[in-house]
């Protein structure tokens, strides 16, 4: 049975770079010609996919912008879902975590019907509230670590005691070392924030075998430089497959291309063509192999 590690290293090895394209579908951000209802954001999605799909390395929708519009948002979710070809790897952008018995409705619900490769979840419960996510051996969990937000250090950055062979230390820094215990063995990677370079090479340093999720490179603002040179593992399972495991997130950067008019964009006025242009720019400067 392939890993989810796998079936990452595979695609990015094809794409030859660690862009994860985000489907954020804001109602009040969709360019013109798409209506501002359940309908089209669903449009825009599925436009977002044959677009920018060929130079994605994952794809990761965000439940929230679906589930939002009640059931039909949860239909449509579904249906983009179907859309996504088999080759690339989709992550479900849910922040999930619970008591053990929610925690493995959870899993049901994102891995067998959704058809998630991977999902984000919070660690706030601790290990026992995303065990039931992350024992799949063909699955896998991002767990929230130090996040992109400009909020993040309010509960992150609060320092923690010693505690075994642990010294004192950020919260965030607690988390992933945790993490590396957590699951069987290759089903668990972390989301650090492009945001926070100092904190995301710190994690590498405490977590070296566990692959990451990067936001905020996009419309956040956060370095592609640091990232890529702190982001891929140095140990694990994902050690020597191309990329390293990392997956650095780009939503609104490649969305908002689609918006974009006349001189602002050198392909004239078809908004798949300037998604296309968007992801193929991004896929350069994420490039992990020649």
């Amino acid at each position: 049975m392939a890993t989810y590690l796998d079936r990452l290293g595979a695609r990015t090895a094809v794409v030859r770079t660690v862009l994860c394209v985000g489907i954020d579908p804001d109602p009040a951000a969709l360019p013109p010609g798409f209506p501002r209802t359940v309908q089209g954001i669903e449009r825009f999605a599925a436009l977002v996919i044959e677009a920018a799909g060929p130079y994605a390395a994952a794809i990761k929708p965000n439940l929230a912008f679906f589930e939002a519009w009640g059931a039909r948002g949860v239909a449509a979710l579904e249906r983009i879902r179907a859309r996504i070809p088999a080759e690339i790897p989709v992550v479900a952008d849910a922040k999930r975590g619970d008591i053990g018995s929610t925690a493995s409705r959870q899993a049901v619900a994102l891995f067998d019907v959704l058809g998630a490769d991977a999902v984000t979840v919070s660690p706030y419960l601790g290990e026992e509230a995303i065990a039931p996510l992350v024992e799949r051996a063909d699955r896998f969990a991002y767990v929230l670590c130090r996040t992109s937000n400009p909020g993040a250090a309010e509960l992150q950055g609060l320092h923690v005691a010693a505690e075994g062979d642990a010294p004192e230390e950020p919260l965030w820094s607690r988390v992933a070392r945790r993490a590396t215990r957590w699951g069987p063995g290759g089903t668990v990677g972390l989301v650090v924030g492009a945001t926070a370079p100092t904190e995301l090479a710190a994690v590498r340093s405490v977590a070296p075998d566990l692959a990451l999720l990067v936001p905020g490179v996009g419309a956040q603002g956060g370095d592609v430089e640091p990232v890529l040179r702190h982001g891929p593992v140095t140990a694990g399972p994902a050690h020597g497959r191309p990329g390293g495991g990392l997956l650095v997130n780009v939503s609104r950067g490649i969305a908002a291309a689609a918006a974009e008019q006349g001189a602002a964009s050198r392909s004239a006025a078809d908004p798949g063509e300037r998604l296309a242009e968007a992801a193929r720019g991004w896929a350069e400067r994420l490039a992990v192999l020649p």
